[in-house]
């Protein structure tokens, strides 16, 4: 009853805190011709209800791809549509064909940050307290409007598979998949997890059983969801264009990414051909994440596979084709899922991971609202699990990486002290940056300073991130020893 009570406030602060930050402005917020991304969102309610559903992802006289084109999969249209049908009962203006663009009043903001709330009600936090009362704690993070539906589902799924209940885990992370593309971010992880399992119990029996179910479970989800796209098979290869926008280029704004970071040194973005810079990506890309998905398919566990989930997520965000600020998310969910495995870098990795979306918030005047919650998220991790108190090896979980190198070194005994050397620099460095991004103007010639600055530094923290989360996973012999026996 007590750990009930507790959640209950837990989440009563939770949706206070975020209705309370959803108060402030919002991205694009009287900024035309465009606006951003709350526009966007209001546009596809447009579309969705205007246009029958063979124009909603086609260039047209009434749907100008130019103008928030729609570049999310079914889902998301669906429930834009869904959405629409509100907004056209409380007011048609919101969502009048052509008329509607640019829309803004204090009773939509109502509206959109309503049906927001909803979905976080409906999905996400039933999620997250179930992951909490069968797992393990769980303190998440979100940003952009309707972030929480794919998260969400996608929080359905690692419960899911963490539970054995595999294939209600591969349906929800399907329906993730399928709002937003963003979460094939996870999929590697998902896929040999499930393949590990299977493998241990015999691909000649409930093994192969089981692979089957999958693969039915899997299938049926993606016809269902894209059963309006299947009839022509120009519908199909247009909603697939719309969704994987090769055209964009290698990154864009200032993502705190390798390509990105490295394009300030040497314009790999002008100087290698679109298809040579899609290769390069995919290769870095797989070759990073490679030796993590090995290890989890020999040796499938409910821990690896959530390391392997920030593992394979920081892999994307930092070396694959056409990344978002806002990607950062997808890293940041997993991240949160071991916060109480290894409290001091989780925590770490969370203040960097939105440190790396300052020009961003800055840009849709968000600073303050994210200062107060991230100095709020920080405090709360101090004293709920008193995280400088947990950096010696053990407790960061590289007792077993350091006993390998002392063979060879034995005065390799510093690391746990180099550490907090390194979050301490990481730390002062990120509120120095700030300061200097907020009270600064910078030089007429740099127009990007504090921005590139930004990316960059951020950019080498989370290539440290990579180095230690793959070290955890490939050091971390007792996994499959530790988790319950799959059966």
């Amino acid at each position: 009853m007590e750990k009930w009570y507790l959640m209950t406030i837990v989440v009563l602060i939770g949706l206070t805190v975020r209705w309370t930050v959803s108060l402030n402005s919002y991205s694009g917020a009287g900024k035309p011709p465009m606006f951003g991304d709350y526009e966007a969102q209001r546009h596809w309610q447009e579309i969705t209800f205007n246009l029958p559903v063979k124009q909603w992802y086609f260039n047209s006289s009434d749907n100008n791809l130019q103008y928030w084109g729609l570049d999310y999969p079914p889902l998301t249209a669906y429930h834009s549509l869904l959405c629409a049908y509100v907004a056209k009962f409380i007011n048609p203006d919101w969502i009048a064909l052509h008329t509607s663009r640019g829309y803004e009043s204090q009773a939509h903001k109502l509206f959109m940050r309503t049906t927001v709330l909803i979905a976080d009600l409906l999905i996400y936090i039933p999620a997250v307290v179930l992951y909490c009362c069968c797992l393990k704690d769980i303190s998440t993070k979100k940003k952009n409007i309707y972030n929480s539906v794919s998260l969400g589902f996608a929080l359905w799924g690692v419960l899911g598979v963490s539970c054995d209940w595999d294939l209600l885990g591969s349906l929800a992370f399907c329906l993730a998949i399928n709002y937003k593309q963003m979460e094939l971010y996870h999929s590697l992880p998902f896929f040999c997890f499930l393949l590990g399992k299977c493998s241990k119990k015999g691909l000649k029996g409930k093994g192969f059983v089981l692979l089957v179910k999958l693969a039915c479970t899997v299938v049926a989800s993606f016809v269902l969801c894209w059963l309006p796209f299947f009839t022509e098979r120009e519908q199909t290869l247009q909603v697939l264009r719309r969704l994987f926008p090769v055209d964009r280029g290698l990154f864009e704004d200032k993502v705190a990414n390798i390509w990105c970071s490295f394009n300030v040194f040497l314009k790999i973005r002008d100087i290698l051909p679109r298809h040579i810079q899609l290769i390069m990506s995919f290769c870095f890309t797989f070759l990073s994440l490679l030796p993590a998905c090995i290890k989890l398919i020999l040796q499938p566990s409910s821990k690896g596979f959530k390391f392997t989930l920030v593992s394979c997520a920081l892999s994307f965000f930092l070396f694959s084709f056409q990344v978002h600020e806002k990607s950062i998310l997808l890293v940041s969910l997993p991240v949160c899922l071991v916060l109480s495995e290894i409290p001091f870098m989780s925590t770490w990795f969370l203040l960097v991971s939105t440190f790396s979306l300052l020009p961003l918030l800055l840009k849709d005047e968000l600073l303050m609202p994210s200062v107060v919650t991230t100095v709020a998220f920080f405090i709360a991790c101090v004293t709920s699990f008193s995280i400088f108190e947990k950096t010696s090896e053990e407790e960061l979980q590289l007792k077993s990486f350091s006993i390998s190198v002392r063979k060879y070194l034995p005065c390799f005994t510093f690391l746990s002290r180099m550490i907090q050397y390194l979050f301490l620099i990481s730390v002062i460095t990120m509120v120095l940056l700030t300061l200097m991004t907020v009270t600064l103007d910078p030089p007429q010639k740099l127009p990007d300073l504090f921005s590139v600055l930004v990316c960059f530094v951020s950019c080498l923290n989370f290539l440290f991130f990579l180095v230690y989360f793959n070290i955890i996973i490939m050091w971390d012999s007792k996994s499959g020893r530790n988790q319950k026996k799959i059966s």
